[in-house]
């Protein structure tokens, strides 16, 4: 039987509701794209973050795939400040748009470090020691030295007034 549209029945699911097997939908909430990213983590983002999760760093938290700005980064380090990033062959290719969002990230106070996936699968621990380095070497954001104004107007005087 050919069926031409006038005779094609409507599915029992709205267009939205479908699903189209092997497409990958491509998600634009920054933060929904990170949950993607979390799930599809490469073999060495997990060996890394084995080793950073749950403070076992220097005692540093650690988030992964963490949206800043308008860029997700690898793992952030907020206290000091520090993103690290696992690139893959892929980034071979993408290199203006790396050093883009590098040069992004510090501008808003961020330090980059960034490693090769198959460094951090086949020397760990030389990747570790340095971001160890750059953890202890970085200043902590909490203990950045700020000049302390006396407060005017709010009822601190710091001198006695002489009637």
């Amino acid at each position: 039987m050919d069926e031409t549209p006038t005779q094609m029945t409507q599915s029992p699911l709205p267009l939205w509701g479908r699903v189209r097997v092997g497409v990958k939908r491509q998600v634009k909430d920054p933060v929904s794209r990170a949950r993607n990213l979390r799930a599809e983590a490469t073999d060495a983002e997990k060996l890394l973050w084995s080793h950073l999760r749950r403070h076992q760093m220097l005692g540093y938290q650690f988030r992964r795939q963490e949206p800043i700005g308008k860029y997700i980064a690898d793992f952030v380090c907020y206290r000091k400040r520090l993103v690290i990033e696992l690139d893959g062959g892929q980034h071979i290719d993408q290199l203006d748009y790396d050093s883009e969002r590098s040069r992004w990230l510090e501008t808003r106070g961020f330090r980059v470090v960034r490693f090769w996936n198959e460094d951090v699968l086949s020397n760990a621990e030389g990747v570790l020691s340095v971001i160890a380095l750059f953890l202890e070497m970085h200043l902590d954001v909490n203990f950045t030295p700020t000049l302390t104004l006396p407060l005017r107007g709010r009822g601190f005087t710091p001198f006695e007034q002489k009637s």
